[in-house]
């Protein structure tokens, strides 16, 4: 008997799409083929959905094991060896390896990758980051290093703890920052494999955490090393929803929607300089931004949910420590319960906030003349920027992060 290509399998083969055994791979009706372009390889077995999607240019579907892909905009020379991808962003010469479970609002910047069966979710990774073997890394943002020699990296058997007993998510951690990391000149971070990482904690660049190590904590300085064993394991009574501390878990989510509005500004203004023409390019910049609120989407909705569990950790947190109970932690969930709609409404307010006009304007001056001059794309014209520039467009985004930290300590002043 027979087999038929699909018509869409015909179109895109004749558009010089690689398909070498297209009566295994599956197109949704939605798809248009017109966004799947000429050099891109599928692989058997592949599924790919999604009105949204786009797939650019030397891109390879599925070398090691099939691909499921929806909605998501793919950029040139990608290679995503087999797994699920949804609802997600990457960009040129990124890579993930056989068993990938990859869902929504990722970004994977420039050569950023991982090995075999790694999970991401509401994950940023900027370029170069790499991630090893069997890792869970959601709901997190990570920066730091130079060039694909010379990056951040996740060992392998790694987690970073996103989910508490308290049964919330406003657990986001920063792993660099994005003022200083998008200008790619800092020192690498390296979280050891056989790890973890609980969030929400912030890491500053040049860190390492020793191989085995599960940190709970935050370091704002750089070039630190956390090593060695943590105390022996005490048992006690748990007592669900009290928070015994909450100061580092507020200050660490807006230090975060900080960074993410700061990054959104950036790709708004400086990577839409490179975004060429071509309806693919605009198309995954569209997307990329896209991701960026619905980043901002997830960790206001996250942060909104801790605020509402105030009332009655208070309840939770006085009967269990009665005249002990301290006033100062009572007045800091009662006064995040009672101002959160503020604080949101200054959260959405600032979701497109570009910073100040004179520094950002000036700094995209001297991209633009130092674009002109050296006709490179984005990753080699952001590797060769001078210093000034580089300090004039730290100052810019730091400022970004400067002010949506003090407007939101303006409603929620109980943890300035």
């Amino acid at each position: 008997m027979g087999h038929t290509i699909p018509d869409t399998l015909k179109m895109l083969i004749d558009n010089g799409v690689v398909i070498p055994s297209p009566l295994s791979v599956e197109i949704g009706g939605e798809v248009d083929p017109g966004r799947i372009a000429r050099g891109v390889t599928i692989y058997p077995g592949c599924r790919i959905y999604g009105k949204k999607t786009i797939v650019m240019s030397g891109t390879k579907l599925g070398a090691e094991a099939p691909v499921t892909i929806q909605d998501c905009q793919i950029g040139p020379d990608v290679e995503l060896k087999g797994g699920f991808f949804k609802k997600s962003v990457f960009l040129a010469k990124s890579n993930m390896a056989y068993g990938a479970h990859v869902r929504d609002a990722c970004i994977l910047e420039e050569e950023a990758n991982g090995a075999h069966t790694v999970g991401l979710k509401q994950t940023i990774l900027l370029p170069f980051v790499t991630l090893g073997s069997l890792i869970n890394f959601c709901d997190c943002m990570m920066s730091g290093g130079t060039s694909r020699k010379d990056h951040s990296e996740v060992g392998s058997s790694y987690i970073h703890f996103n989910y508490t007993p308290n049964q919330d998510k406003a657990t986001p951690s920063l792993i660099g920052d994005v003022s200083r990391g998008v200008m790619l000149n800092q020192r690498p971070i390296f979280l050891g494999g056989q790890g973890g990482l609980v969030g929400p904690a912030k890491i500053g660049f040049g860190t390492v955490i020793a191989a085995g190590t599960v940190f709970r904590g935050s370091l704002y300085e750089d070039a630190k090393i956390v090593y060695g064993q943590e105390p022996s394991c005490a048992v006690r009574d748990f007592k669900p929803g009290i928070y015994w501390e909450i100061d580092t878990r507020v200050k660490n989510n807006i230090i975060y929607i900080a960074n993410l509005i700061s990054l959104k500004a950036w790709y708004r203004h400086v990577r839409k300089l490179f975004s060429g023409p071509d309806p693919l390019e605009q198309a995954l910049f569209e997307g990329a931004v896209e991701k960026l609120d619905m980043a901002l989407d997830e960790r206001i909705k996250r942060f909104k949910a801790l605020a509402e569990k105030m009332p009655e950790s208070i309840s939770q947190y006085t009967s269990v420590m009665k005249d002990a109970a301290s006033s100062s932690l009572i007045s800091k969930k009662q006064g995040l319960a009672d101002n959160w709609k503020q604080a949101e409404s200054a959260f959405d307010s600032l979701r497109s906030f570009s910073g100040d006009d004179n520094l950002r304007e000036t700094f995209l001056s001297m991209i633009v003349r130092e674009m002109e001059e050296r006709g490179t794309p984005y990753i080699e014209t952001i590797q060769g920027l001078k210093e000034d520039t580089r300090t004039r467009g730290t100052a810019w985004l730091q400022g970004i992060v400067d002010e949506v930290n003090s407007r939101i300590m303006e409603n929620l002043p109980m943890f300035a």
